[in-house]
């Protein structure tokens, strides 16, 4: 080769948004577009530290505003994306599929960086603090009552009472680590993440990360969205679907009655018969060692420290009775802001969209912050999932305004009747069903 002659650079391939969308994953392969490159995600999908089904729900579509929100440090992920690039988006085609809002993602995209330039997405490490130093005098709280006062009923009682609390600020806490709120960098989240699900709660962050990352991906998304996974063998979720299984003559349960019982097999059951056993399988099953480390290391902890004063019985009845009060609390709050919203299939609709379309708020109050974990403020919290939680009602206003330019539902209510929403929205969907399978 002559030395004067300059190298030739590799002509890039160019794709059609038709290409990209026939790579969905229901083939072999799976492509996704981010910032209009193409990658081929097939073979990392297994190594994706996020998990594998998070990014493969996005097979075949754009993903360049799940991508902006789900990482914090971009630009090292963009290096590790190099060896998937398989070309870009022609020059004709446009940034993100055709049937999306396309002034609605230029316009959260400015808002995106707006929220970046007020330092919205900057935690205050003493307000985290301060919420695990409460967490921890809960817990300590709950072991003195038994020690001063004995174990009687009443003792025993206030006992699991301010264990459950703990428990269950506990889970909003871990939330905050899960999803890289609270540090800078990925290590330090990750480490405290073990600690709070781990050591303060028994359960494997693996488990955490792998349900509650395809949740924001996909919300209520059936098939793509766990979180609604008892649809159909339990429940007749949201409007289509409902009607979708009462044409197919589909009855795993008589869904007519679901919104009764609901209080049996929703609230009560969901942490101490089903949480609490799946948890065990899903670390020896993918031989998470060190998910399973943590866990031992609070199972050692509560037997230490409770079986002196109420033997092994005694330790079986606080902590199933604890599990008990926690499942209640916690299946109240995830759902009022999830199952009366719209559930349906996976219509590749823009990330405001997504969000908006499955989620809404419960209005703001000390008490409604403190018992939700900061989540009665759902819709911000799924727009901006990295986003630290103290500054959710300060980007509220904003969110609002752009739902009213664009004409998106922005749903607030009082906590009660979010609540009661979860009620009324299983009856409602039942009855869909039941007309559907009678009718039609």
């Amino acid at each position: 080769m002559d030395p004067q002659t300059p190298a030739r650079t590799p002509t890039p391939r160019y794709f059609t948004w038709d290409e990209v969308a026939q790579r969905s994953g229901r083939e072999n392969e799976r492509w996704l577009v981010i910032d209009r490159k193409v990658y081929n995600i097939s073979e990392f999908t297994r190594r994706h530290p996020g998990g594998s089904r998070v990014i493969s729900h996005y097979a075949g579509q754009d993903a360049t505003d799940p991508f902006v929100a789900f990482h914090i440090n971009k630009g090292l992920v963009r290096k590790y994306m190099n060896s998937l690039l398989i070309g870009e988006l022609s020059p004709e085609q446009p940034s993100f599929e055709p049937t999306k809002n396309k002034e609605l993602i230029y316009e959260f995209r400015e808002l995106q960086a707006t929220v970046e330039r007020m330092g919205l997405m900057k935690a205050n490490h003493v307000f985290f603090l301060l919420y695990l130093l409460h967490i921890l005098l809960l817990d300590v709280a709950a072991w003195l009552t038994l020690w001063v006062f004995g174990t009687s009923f009443v003792p025993f009682l206030l006992c699991a009472v301010l264990l459950s609390t703990a428990q269950a600020q506990a889970g909003w806490l871990q939330h905050d680590f899960g999803h890289l709120s609270v540090f800078s960098t990925s290590t330090w989240n990750h480490l405290l993440h073990h600690f709070v699900i781990g050591h303060l709660k028994g359960a494997p962050a693996s488990w955490w990360n792998h349900l509650h990352f395809q949740h924001h991906a996909k919300p209520n998304c059936f098939r793509k969205d766990p979180d609604i996974n008892m649809h159909p063998f339990f429940f007749a979720l949201g409007k289509i679907l409902s009607v979708e299984l009462g044409k197919q003559k589909k009855k795993y349960m008589p869904y007519n009655h679901q919104h009764k019982y609901f209080f049996l097999i929703g609230p009560p059951a969901l942490l101490p018969l089903y949480f609490q056993w799946y948890i065990f399988y899903f670390v020896f099953q993918r031989k998470k060692w060190v998910d399973l480390a943590w866990m031992i290391s609070f199972y050692a902890r509560i037997s230490l420290t409770y079986v002196p004063l109420l033997g092994l019985k005694g330790l079986l009845g606080l902590f199933f009775m604890v599990r008990f009060l926690e499942s209640n609390w916690f299946v109240w709050v995830t759902q009022m802001n999830h199952i009366p919203m719209h559930i349906d299939h996976d219509r590749n609709m823009d990330w405001v969209s997504t969000q908006l379309q499955a989620t809404c708020n419960v209005h703001k109050s000390a008490f409604n912050d403190w018992f939700s974990g900061h989540l009665n403020f759902q819709i911000e919290h799924h727009l901006f999932p990295v986003m630290p939680r103290h500054n959710y009602h300060k980007v509220a206003p904003l969110v609002q305004s752009l739902c009213a330019k664009h004409g998106i539902e922005y749903q607030s209510k009082p906590l009660f009747s979010a609540f009661a929403d979860i009620v009324y929205s299983l009856k409602e969907s039942g009855q869909l069903w039941l007309d559907a399978y009678l009718h039609q």
